[in-house]
């Protein structure tokens, strides 16, 4: 059976469906829930929800929000080792979604700042990693997310990393992003993630930003949402898929639920296009419903 272990944050997610639109310093009438959250963690489910052998290795506080964090991982057949951290609050995101599925997010990242390579379990038996850009963007954790990388290459276990978004980079500023993430083994990002990081126009096709980045890291991957994905194996020409046409409820998760998709897939079969399609059912399956994990636990 394949193994995979996810790296990230811990997140607790409040979701706030709106009904309309917001009406600033007034009230909007909305659905509100609470989840749990977090792209490395929301992608460590989907893959046990696919019976993949996963682990997810993150910190939570030691608070009620920690605790049924640790709880619901354990549920969708997670291994989750950290212990809670005395005296730290477990992450938290605000996630505002519009009428017609799009969200914005306002993350506090809470005990999951300072993650490090003694936060890692034992690394015998993976077949692949997954590591959050959230983390290695949060300016407290670069440090000991680039200690957790090297002391997994050194291993020679291929990791895959999803750039997180362009707000988290940004900070950083293109140049310093580019350097911390070349050498994986594969990257994940957005339509805007890709041109930000090869610093492409809009005006400019796919092929230029495929050209620009072809020296990064021989998978990249580009989810287009709507558009469907398309990736590119190094040497080889890049292979399209279309979306699923479905209702969607909450894009929250939907790229941590493509990760998972495709990631099984590729680690089993080495198939890019096989593993494009799945990634594209998962991530639908995600929109369809509100929050960012399986809605049926297994």
């Amino acid at each position: 059976m394949t193994s995979i272990l996810c790296i990230g944050d811990a997140m607790i997610d409040v979701i706030v469906k709106m009904k309309s639109d917001i009406n600033l310093n007034s009230d909007t009438l909305s659905d509100i829930s609470m989840h749990g959250g977090g792209a490395a963690a929301n992608t460590a489910t989907w893959l046990a929800h696919l019976g993949v052998a996963t682990s997810f290795a993150g910190r939570v506080g030691a608070d009620i929000a920690g605790a049924n964090f640790h709880s619901e991982l354990e549920r969708f057949g997670v291994k989750h080792e950290n212990p809670p951290i005395e005296g730290a609050k477990t992450g938290t995101v605000v996630v505002l979604v519009d009428k017609v599925g799009n969200r914005t997010m306002f993350p506090d990242s809470g005990a999951n700042s300072g993650l490090n390579a003694s936060d890692l379990p034992v690394l015998d038996g993976f077949h692949g990693v997954f590591l959050s850009g959230y983390s290695l963007f949060n300016p407290v954790s670069t440090r000991g997310v680039l200690e957790i990388v090297r002391t997994i290459k050194k291993l020679g276990i291929p990791i895959f990393f999803d750039v997180a978004s362009v707000g988290t980079m940004s900070a950083f500023g293109r140049e310093k992003a580019i350097s911390l993430i070349d050498g994986f083994s594969g990257i994940f990002m957005n339509e805007d993630e890709a041109r930000f990081i090869s610093n492409v126009s809009e005006s400019q096709g796919l092929a230029a930003i495929f050209e620009s980045l072809s020296d990064l890291a021989p998978l990249l991957v580009i989810k287009r949402g709507a558009k469907g994905a398309v990736a590119k194996v190094s040497g080889k020409k890049p292979i399209e898929k279309p979306a699923i046409e479905i209702e969607v409820l909450d894009t929250t998760g939907a790229g941590d639920a493509f990760a998972a998709g495709f990631l099984a897939s590729w680690l089993k079969n080495g198939d890019l296009g096989v593993a494009l399609s799945s990634a594209i059912d998962v991530a639908s399956r995600c929109v369809a419903t509100i929050g960012a994990r399986p809605r049926v636990i297994p």
